[in-house]
């Protein structure tokens, strides 16, 4: 599918399990998929927390923790590429001010670029919104 590195934002996780969206579900499950499957996709420690809170609430029947660990063991950790650092949180604090993002949206923005990702899959930015060589794609349009 896509060898071009790029960062998965929380809601194509998310999206992996709306049965209400089946176009959805399924075109998440390809993304997760083909980033498993080729090395080239990569999610942050905020996308891994975000999604477990969402899996234990939202959810329309809540993941037991069971269930939410064997993800993190076969999906999230696998795709944990991009560590926290001093450095990204300044680089999120610089885009939030210059951006004018959310601080969420720019820690995702920022961990994207620190994995020198060219593509940003996210619903929640702005189709085709660039930060430098990285650019956002809504994979759901």
């Amino acid at each position: 599918m896509n060898a071009a590195r790029h960062f998965l934002d929380t809601n194509i996780f998310i999206y992996t399990f709306d049965r209400q969206a089946p176009n959805k579900a399924k075109r998440a499950e390809d993304l997760v998929a083909d980033a498993l499957d080729t090395g080239a996709g990569m999610i942050s420690y905020q996308v891994a927390q975000e999604f477990v809170a969402v899996a234990r609430k939202p959810f329309r029947t809540p993941m037991t923790f069971e269930q939410i660990e064997k993800y993190w063991l076969t999906t999230l950790r696998p795709l944990l590429l991009v560590q926290f650092s001093p450095g990204l949180f300044l680089r999120a604090l610089d885009l939030a001010r210059r951006d004018q993002l959310s601080w969420y949206d720019s820690l995702i923005v920022a961990a994207a670029i620190q994995g020198d990702c060219e593509i940003l899959y996210s619903e929640d930015l702005q189709h085709g919104r660039r930060f430098g060589d990285l650019v956002v794609q809504n994979p759901f349009l």
